[in-house]
């Protein structure tokens, strides 16, 4: 096969009929997983893609040295108390993962831990080196210690699939316990008393659907079904309330949640409803005390936080009221505070209110970051563990002193080769969409670039899920030669509240993509860029080609990872994974023809053009559950077969899930693979 000649993909027309309108998939056999047609012409896709890009070989082992070399191999996280332990994990120089540890504790103070160096008395409770072998792929998918310490249940996969095999170690002897179950969902809970486990299994398109407990010593197959989540539109999990008191048991839709408790010194009692389902009604609750913390959205858009009797969990009491420039986002109770996290202008914030005093917010220096409380298992301290970032400030760990009311800095990530975070600058810019909205964008530049400069434009805009700025240790090496990385926070996402999330689903999906495009153009119009790049995975890459379709003479390429691109056939099909529940988000195109014309209308696949679109990278990966591989495959086939200009390029992981690719070094290299395309799709030189 020569650079000049691309797989072509077959033909084999294959008819649907939706609401009277007939659709002709020519890519239909690529949906055959296991048809050893499918997997040659995947393998020969990789193989071409290989050959295209063989040339930048160098600048792609340059990218990994650069991403290795600022990388501390050899680290350590902050401990975090927990009982009688402090817990920590380790990375070791050349080892693709984790290692799980704790020491005995002594005082409040973390214990201080060096870098390479182990602490007497340490004990590794998981290796997940050795656990992973030889394997291509690994994960855990739980990891959870008991509440007296004295075990472990974490569960494994090798595969990518997400369906992982529970194990139990005691932790006192090192021992492996005879405990296996296979095919569980990720999490779990403990009973109060260590004697039983909690678990999740899935139904046959992936969802979540049982709960079942598992008692210590005896056989899987004696597990008792603890509850059924039998409308398809749910998902459920199971979980253990910071105080240890209460077993949560969650099931919830895309805009609905019904909770059940139980006393978990009680594990083989019945849970009860705390508030039976109503639709478009989502809730959430955590025990303080003498009462629950309930935070809901009852006639509160952007969510209210109330009280709520123990004896009387489904009476709701307003402790902070709704509004409408403010998304609560969380709640944590503690024995002597609540921490409530939250959103406003775009930014993340954190507030406490304390049993005996008056509420507050705790303050951050910089003009765009994300604070979020992270590690504080502990119901009775003084002080809350919250992790801090910015676009040009390395991911940070901060205690906050609730008595003194101050951040102490416990640790910031290392990184390597005399990076300064003064070299570099962070914005933020408002673009203004077609129907005259205002799109925050987040902007990091190196100081002295100049512009305009070729952009990495990334976006997301689904799910209420926020792309709040952040640092990237792998970014330093597009800012470094001269790159603008920007985020366009578009409707879809939720940065600015409820309001911004429903902006942009059902019906009006498209204002997602037409954001996404005014950003862009407002990038270009201010002066900060000249070539831009467009970035976004999963149901980014579903904005990924929507906007190549929409606008391709924008852009100078477009990244797309597992991207979300044949959403109507996807979404038409209920035996697929996540079908039934996608209903919520996108509507329903099976039972509606306004939802399903609407669909058709922005799907990516449906509307490739017979015009020139930018060089096209689109990354997937064989054994995803969420995007399927063959959405991808379809769409580089019919780009190949009806558009011209990229070249339109596809590599799919033959041994990953919907994350790619498992290990650290892996990571890197994959990274620095997209990036060198990136890079020499912008004609930057090396």
């Amino acid at each position: 096969m020569s650079i000049e000649t691309p797989p072509t993909a077959k033909k084999v027309p294959s008819e649907r009929v939706h609401h009277g309108d007939t659709v002709v998939d020519d890519y239909a056999w690529l949906t055959v997983k296991d048809d050893p047609e499918t997997i040659a012409y995947l393998e020969a896709e990789n193989a071409y893609t290989q050959q295209v890009t063989s040339h930048l070989k160098p600048l792609q082992e340059t990218i990994f040295q650069e991403i290795k070399g600022r990388t501390l191999e050899t680290d350590l996280s902050v401990p975090t108390r927990k009982g009688d332990w402090w817990y920590y994990s380790r990375t070791e120089e050349g080892k693709q993962y984790g290692i799980q540890c704790r020491v005995a504790a002594e005082g409040d103070t973390p214990p201080e831990l060096k870098p390479g160096e182990s602490l007497p008395g340490e004990q590794v409770m998981l290796d997940a080196n050795e656990l992973a072998g030889d394997s291509d792929f690994f994960a855990l998918g739980t990891s959870s210690v008991s509440p007296d310490g004295t075990l472990l249940a974490y569960s494994v996969n090798f595969t990518g699939d997400e369906r992982f095999t529970l194990k139990v170690k005691n932790l006192l002897t090192g021992e492996a316990l005879p405990d296996e179950i296979p095919g569980i969902f990720y999490g779990g809970a403990w009973s109060a008393d260590g004697t039983t486990f909690f678990y999740t299994t899935v139904d046959e398109t992936w969802r979540p659907h049982k709960v079942h407990r598992h008692v210590i010593g005896t056989p899987a197959a004696d597990d008792a079904l603890v509850y059924e989540e039998t409308d398809e539109r749910f998902w459920i999990g199971v979980g253990l309330t910071r105080s240890e008191r209460y077993l949560v048991l969650s099931s919830g839709s895309k805009i609905t949640s019904e909770v059940r408790i139980l006393e978990a010194d009680d594990p083989t009692g019945e849970f009860r409803v705390v508030r039976p389902r109503k639709t478009g009604i989502e809730y959430g609750i955590d025990h303080a005390g003498d009462r629950f913390l309930v935070l809901h959205n009852r006639n509160a858009e952007n969510f209210e936080l109330a009280t709520a009797p123990i004896d009387d969990p489904g009476t709701w009491t307003p402790l902070i009221e709704h509004r409408e420039d403010t998304r609560l986002l969380d709640v944590d109770a503690f024995s002597s505070h609540t921490v409530v996290h939250f959103r406003r202008d775009g930014l993340t914030g954190i507030r406490i209110l304390p049993a005996d005093g008056e509420p507050y917010e705790i303050s951050f220096p910089e003009p765009i970051y994300d604070a979020a409380p992270s590690g504080n298992p502990e119901f009775v301290t003084e002080r809350l563990r919250l992790g801090y970032t910015s676009m040009i400030t390395p991911p940070s760990v901060y205690d906050y002193d609730l008595q003194a009311r101050e951040l102490i800095l416990l640790k910031r990530r290392p990184v390597l080769g005399g990076y300064d975070p003064d070299d570099y600058e962070q914005f933020r810019e408002w673009a203004t969409a077609s129907d005259g909205t205002r799109v925050p964008i987040s902007i990091a530049v190196k100081k002295g670039t100049d512009r305009p400069a070729p952009t990495v434009l990334y976006g997301y805009g689904s799910y209420e899920i926020s792309i709040d700025p952040s640092f990237s240790v792998a970014r330093l090496s597009l800012l470094d030669r001269g790159f603008v990385f920007a985020v366009a926070h578009v409707r879809g996402g939720g940065e600015m509240g409820r309001r911004w999330y429903e902006d942009g689903k059902f019906q009006r999906k498209k204002n997602t993509f037409t954001d996404f495009v005014a950003c862009a153009e407002h990038l270009k119009a201010a002066g900060w860029s000249s070539e831009i790049i467009a970035r976004g995975g999963s149901a980014g890459g579903l904005l990924m080609g929507a906007v190549a379709n929409l606008a391709p003479e924008i852009f100078a390429g477009v990244v797309a990872e597992v991207p979300f691109v044949d959403p109507l056939t996807s979404v038409l099909d209920p035996s697929l994974p996540l079908t039934v529940i996608e209903w919520d988000e996108w509507g329903d195109p099976l039972h509606n023809p306004d939802v399903y014309h609407y669909m058709k209308s922005y799907s990516p696949y449906e509307n490739v053009e017979a015009k020139v679109y930018p060089p096209i990278l689109a990354i997937t990966s064989l054994n995803d559950t969420r995007v399927l591989y063959h959405e991808p495959a379809k769409w580089i086939a019919r780009l190949r077969d009806t558009a011209r200009g990229g070249p339109f390029l596809l590599k799919t992981e033959m041994g990953a899930g919907h994350g790619g690719r498992s290990g650290r070094y892996d990571s890197w290299r994959e990274e620095a693979f997209t990036l060198s395309w990136i890079l020499n799709t912008a004609k930057v030189a090396e």
